[in-house]
């Protein structure tokens, strides 16, 4: 279990990272006017575990702060995300 559970916070680090970089990236292609990163590239890299980056890059780049889906969906995501990286640590050092 203690495999598991560092293995997905492996995987949630390099994906935050991910997610974060996306924003910054998609930010920067808005202000120059190129083409930009789909949302669903966005969600998809916060749904394997990048929500917590997400969630700081809209919040540092101010990026998709007003998009409805956004602002509810990351930190919903990123909530469900810490929940079961909790209930995973729990499990393995308990």
């Amino acid at each position: 279990m203690k495999m598991v559970f560092l293995a997905l916070v492996a995987v949630t680090v390099v994906m935050s990272i991910v997610s974060f970089l996306l924003m910054r990236n998609d930010k920067n292609r808005a202000r120059r006017g190129l083409r930009r990163i789909p949302e669903r590239t966005l969600f998809l890299a916060a749904i394997c575990f990048g929500a917590i980056g997400g969630t700081l890059g809209m919040q540092v780049f101010m990026h998709k702060t007003n998009h409805w889906n956004f602002r509810s969906f990351f930190p919903l995501l990123m909530i469900i995300q810490i929940a079961i990286l909790g209930y995973l640590a729990y499990k393995a050092f308990a």
